[in-house]
C-alpha cells in the first residue's frame, strides 16, 4: 500500500492534492450547474475532500508525531473538521489554500547542492602503476600502499605520496585554495587531487586513494549536507503560539454556543494561509531580486537566513585576495630602467606557459607595452626559460635556476631564498649578468574596504579569516584587510570543523569561499556563499548562495536583501494573522459562516501576497 504521505509529494512536491481539490471544486461547480444533477455536487465534493485531505492530514499527523509543530496543524484540523460536519466545499477551499501555499514554497526553493557529484567527478579515476619497468593502468581503487606511480603533466595526483623522481610544479588550489604553484622534487611530498603542470613524477603511494586528501574532502562535504539541520520556516515559528491560541478560542466558541459550525468557521478563518503564504512569496521576490544582481540563492531557506548573519566566515585566497599571483613590484639592477626590465622579461616569457610567465605578460600589456618577439626560446620545465631577445641572450626564472646557468652569477637576494620563498620572484640576467628581477603576489581585492563597512554597518558582531596559507601569511593578510581575528595552515576539515563548532554554539555563520577546499565548510556553515566568478565549480555546487559577479560588495548585497525580504514577509504574517484573529472573533459569534470565512480568508490571502510581491521590486 501506498504511503498517502509520498501521493501528496510525489515528484511535483504537493501537486496532487491540490489539482485534485481543484478539480473537484470545479467538478462539483459543473454538477450543480445541471439541474438534472443537482444535489450530487455535495458527493462530488466529498469525495474530492477524501481524496485531497487525506494526504495532507496523514503529512500533518506524521509530522506531530515526529515532534514538528508545523504552521499546516490549523489548516488539518479545518479539513477534518469540515469533512465530519459534512461541509465538504469549505474542505476542499482549505486545501486549496493550504497546498497553494506549499506549492509556492517549493518553487522558492531550488534543487539540493550537487557538490558531492561534482567532487567525485573530478577525482581522478586511473593510476599508471609500475610493475618492475612495465607500466600499467590500474583504477585508482587498486592503488596499494607503496606502488610507485607515474603522474604525467596535466594530470591529478590520484593519492597522498611522496616523489621519488622528478621534478614539477603542483597546482595545489584545490586542496590549500592557495594560487601559487608549489615546486616539487625528490622527497617532497605531495596530496592527492594536486595538478602536475610540468615535468613527469614517479610518486611513491604513501595512503590509499579512500584515505587520501582529497577523498578527504569528499567525505566531508557529504557527511556535511547530511548532518546539515534544516532551517525552520518562519512560519513554523509563529505557529507555535497562532495555533494553541486557534484551538483556544474555537473551544471557547463551541462553550458558549454549543454550534460546532462555529467550530469550523473559526477553524477555516483562522487556516494559517498568511503564514504560509508570506515567506514563499515574498522569497521568491528576493530571490529574483538577487538573482538579477547575479546573486543566486539556490532555496528560500538562504534568503530568510543570509542577513541574520552572527559570525562572517571568510576564506583568504580568492576571496579577500584576487587569487592568482600578479606582478607586484619590479626591481632593476642600475643597468636597466624598470620599465625595460619588464619589457625584456616579458618577452620571453611569452615563450612560456608558466603561470607566473602569464602575469609578466599581462603586467607588460597592462602598461601599454609592445612586446618583442623572442627567439630560440627553451624552457626548463617550472624553473625557467631562455632565449634571444633583440638580439640578447636573456634568461629567467628562479634563483636556482640562473646559478646553474651562470655559475659565476651574484643574484640580489633581498630577503629571499631558495626554495619555496622564492616561488614569487623571477630573476632575470642579460648576456649572463643580472639585471633584477620581477616579484609576485597575491593582492587584495580592491572592494574589499566597501564590503567590510557595509559588515560593519549591518551589524555583523564577529569576521573571521581561515586559510590554508601559513599562519604568518594570513595574519599579515589579516591585518592589511583590517581583520582583527585569523587562523592559517588549515586544511579543508580544519576549516569545517571550525565552523561547525560555531554552528553548534548557536551563531548563525555565513562562510565565504570559492574554492575546492572550501566545499566543507561551505556545506556545513549556516549559509554558505561561493564566489563563482571566480573559479566556481565544487564550491558553487556545495555553497546555498553563488555570487556570479566578480565583486565581493554582492555578499553584502544579498544580505541587505535578505533583510529586506524577511522584513516584508513579516509584515505580511503581522496583517495576516491580525485580519485572521478579527475574523476568528466573528466567526467565534456566529456573525461569520464557515463559507463566508473561507471567502474572507482568500480575501487576506490576496491581500498578504500583494504586499509580499513588493520584495521583487
Amino acid at each position: 500500500m501506498s504511503d498517502p504521505s509520498s501521493i501528496a509529494e510525489g515528484r511535483s512536491g504537493v501537486s496532487f492534492p491540490l489539482i485534485t481539490a481543484v478539480t473537484a471544486i470545479v467538478a462539483g461547480g459543473l454538477v450543480y450547474a445541471l439541474p438534472a444533477l443537482r444535489g450530487a455536487e455535495s458527493t462530488v465534493w466529498g469525495l474530492g475532500l477524501l481524496v485531497s485531505g487525506l494526504p495532507v492530514v496523514f503529512r500533518t499527523l506524521r509530522g506531530a508525531l515526529r515532534g514538528r509543530f508545523a504552521a499546516d496543524l490549523v489548516a488539518t484540523l479545518a479539513i477534518t473538521t469540515a469533512f465530519a460536519l459534512g461541509e465538504p466545499l469549505v474542505g476542499l477551499i482549505v486545501v486549496v489554500m493550504q497546498t497553494g501555499g506549499e506549492e509556492l514554497e517549493r518553487i522558492a526553493r531550488r534543487r539540493a547542492s550537487e557538490a558531492t557529484r561534482e567532487l567525485e567527478a573530478a577525482a581522478p579515476r586511473i593510476a599508471h602503476r609500475y610493475v618492475g619497468e612495465r607500466l600499467d593502468d590500474v583504477p585508482v581503487s587498486e592503488v596499494d600502499i607503496g606502488d610507485v606511480l607515474l603522474v604525467r603533466p596535466g594530470e591529478l595526483v590520484p593519492c597522498d605520496g611522496i616523489v621519488v623522481d622528478g621534478r614539477s610544479h603542483l597546482d595545489t588550489a584545490a586542496i590549500t585554495g592557495e594560487p601559487m604553484p608549489v615546486a616539487v622534487t625528490r622527497g617532497a611530498r605531495v596530496r592527492s587531487g594536486s595538478a602536475n603542470q610540468e615535468g613527469a613524477l614517479r610518486v611513491q603511494a604513501t595512503a590509499l586513494a579512500r584515505d587520501s586528501e582529497y577523498e578527504t574532502i569528499v567525505e566531508l562535504v557529504r557527511t556535511a549536507h547530511e548532518h546539515k539541520a534544516p532551517l525552520q520556516r518562519i512560519a513554523d515559528r509563529y505557529a507555535v503560539w497562532f495555533t494553541p491560541a486557534t484551538v483556544l478560542v474555537a473551544v471557547i466558541a463551541y462553550l458558549i454556543s454549543g454550534d460546532s459550525t462555529r467550530v469550523l468557521a473559526v477553524l477555516v478563518v483562522a487556516t494559517p494561509c498568511p503564514l504560509i503564504l508570506a515567506t514563499p512569496v515574498a522569497v521568491i521576490g528576493g530571490i529574483n531580486r538577487a538573482a538579477r544582481r547575479r546573486i543566486v540563492m539556490r532555496h528560500g531557506g538562504a534568503l530568510e537566513h543570509l542577513g541574520q548573519a552572527d559570525v562572517l566566515v571568510l576564506d583568504k585566497t580568492g576571496t579577500i585576495t584576487i587569487g592568482r599571483p600578479e606582478v607586484s613590484r619590479v626591481v632593476p639592477e642600475a643597468s636597466v630602467s624598470e620599465s625595460e626590465l619588464l619589457r625584456i622579461a616579458a618577452g620571453l616569457e611569452q615563450a612560456s606557459s608558466h603561470v607566473l610567465a602569464k602575469s609578466t605578460v599581462a603586467a607588460a600589456y597592462a602598461r601599454g607595452m609592445e612586446l618583442p618577439r623572442p627567439v630560440d626560446a627553451r624552457e626548463l620545465a617550472g624553473r625557467g626559460v631562455t632565449g634571444v631577445v633583440e638580439e640578447r641572450q636573456v634568461a629567467i626564472g628562479a634563483a636556482s635556476f640562473l646559478e646553474a646557468l651562470y655559475p659565476e652569477i651574484l643574484l640580489t637576494r633581498d630577503g629571499s631564498g631558495d626554495g619555496e620563498s622564492d616561488m614569487a620572484r623571477a630573476y632575470v640576467a642579460i648576456d649572463g649578468a643580472p639585471v633584477g628581477f620581477v616579484e609576485y603576489a597575491d593582492t587584495l581585492r580592491k572592494d574589499l574596504a566597501r564590503m567590510r563597512a557595509d559588515v560593519d554597518r549591518l551589524g555583523v558582531k564577529r569576521v573571521l579569516l581561515l586559510s590554508g596559507d601559513t599562519d604568518a601569511k594570513t595574519q599579515e593578510t589579516a591585518a592589511a584587510a583590517g581583520l582583527t581575528e585569523a587562523r592559517g595552515g588549515l586544511m579543508a576539515g580544519d576549516k569545517a570543523a571550525i565552523v561547525q563548532q560555531m554552528v553548534k554554539a548557536g551563531d548563525r555563520v555565513v562562510m565565504v569561499g570559492d574554492g575546492t577546499n572550501d566545499a566543507p565548510a561551505l556545506a556545513t556553515a549556516t549559509v554558505g556563499v561561493a564566489l563563482a566568478g571566480h573559479s566556481g565549480g565544487v564550491a558553487a555546487a556545495a555553497a546555498d548562495v553563488v555570487i556570479l559577479g566578480d565583486d565581493l560588495t554582492l555578499v553584502t548585497e544579498g544580505m541587505r536583501i535578505s533583510r529586506r525580504t524577511m522584513r516584508i514577509a513579516r509584515q505580511g504574517i503581522g496583517i495576516g494573522l491580525g485580519l485572521s484573529g478579527a475574523g476568528m472573533i466573528l466567526a467565534a459569534a456566529g456573525i461569520l459562516p464557515p463559507l463566508a470565512g473561507a471567502v474572507y480568508q482568500e480575501a487576506i490571502d490576496l491581500l498578504v501576497i500583494l504586499n509580499a510581491l513588493r520584495a521583487a521590486r
